[in-house]
């Protein structure tokens, strides 16, 4: 299948009065990356400069600005309807990030993975400039293997190969978008090293990550139960029950979250597609299912997100927001 790929947009501060640039850039963030609190910490005036595309759903922004504050806070993360993994690539300047009690600095060619759903914390002391690649955790595994977010993710070995295949679809260097059907794969295997050097899973979360990772691969099927899981995967029914135990959801609530997930990508990405093809390709056995999981997971039904979506409507809902300050395109190379 060909990759369908977004036009480049620019957003820049100069295109603003001064006063209102950190105001502009902050509305710019929210919009194309996730919503953050940000605060600008240089002592000159700031500046900076978004380029932002997508290729099949995959977020590409190439990012070049002054020293900032930046800090994801759970009622930040209350105002965004989807699920990422955010991979930031230093290629100027120096950053610090946290996430899950750990912290690590970025210095150019070193990567660090941040996960959308946990609040995080980056610092940048002065001018910098990165690469982020937002993958939509429906594209994924769904989450990062144990340990892996705010670890260095290039010191050593294919790491550095994929942060340089990162930087290089997003600046549109020729032959990396056919590449693009293995990012997933690449960056997934980019985290799993990354897990195993900085801590060691335990036997439930492995289970647990096992599951997870054959329910993606099937999530389209609507006879997917915990039997047939259990039964993939060389476990027990009550081993796989006993995964779930100490955590947030059960099985099948973990199934239909990520089957709501992929809902909202479909309805996203491919507005054109109806909701009884998007039902049958996320796993619903009809509409009606697709229905009721959107409404008790996200509180609105399906045709008023994708309505929504179309809109601009998952971006800030700030004054000022940059929809009245539109981007100016760039013709791909």
């Amino acid at each position: 299948m060909k990759s369908v790929q977004q036009p480049t947009s620019r957003w820049s501060t100069n295109d603003v009065a001064a006063p209102d640039a950190f105001a502009y850039w902050s509305e710019v963030i929210c919009t194309t990356l996730v919503h953050v609190a940000a605060r600008a910490t240089g002592p000159t005036p700031f500046s900076g400069r978004i380029d932002h595309t997508a290729l099949d759903g995959i977020g590409l922004s190439t990012v070049a600005s002054g020293p900032q504050q930046v800090a994801r806070t759970r009622r930040r993360i209350a105002l965004d309807p989807e699920e990422y993994l955010l991979f930031n690539i230093q290629t100027g300047g120096r950053c610090s990030a946290a996430q899950d009690g750990r912290s690590v600095a970025l210095l150019p060619g070193s990567m660090t993975v941040l996960d959308s759903t946990r609040p995080y914390t980056m610092e940048f002391p002065g001018s910098f400039s990165q690469v982020i690649v937002r993958l939509p955790r429906t594209l994924g595994s769904g989450e990062p293997g144990a340990g892996a977010t705010a670890t260095e993710l290039t010191a050593r070995g294919p790491g550095r190969l994929v942060a340089g295949f990162l930087v290089g679809l997003a600046r549109e260097e020729p032959g990396t978008a056919a590449l693009l059907p293995h990012a997933a794969a690449m960056l997934e295997s980019v985290l799993d090293r990354a897990a195993g050097d900085a801590s060691e899973p335990t036997s439930t979360a492995l289970t647990k990550e096992r599951i997870r990772r054959f329910v993606l691969r099937h999530l389209h099927d609507p006879a997917l139960d915990a039997a047939t899981a259990a039964g993939s995967c060389n476990l027990s029914p009550r081993s796989l029950f006993r995964a779930f135990a100490d955590g947030d959801e059960s099985f099948t609530t973990m199934v239909r979250r990520l089957r709501v997930a992929r809902a909202r990508h479909l309805l996203r990405t491919r507005p054109d597609l109806s909701l009884a093809a998007v039902a049958a390709q996320s796993g619903f056995g009809g509409t009606a299912q697709l229905h009721r999981a959107f409404r008790t997971n996200v509180g609105i039904t399906p045709a008023t997100y994708r309505d929504g979506a179309a809109d601009g409507g998952t971006g800030c809902r700030t004054p000022g927001h940059i929809s009245s300050l539109p981007a100016r395109p760039r013709h791909s190379r």
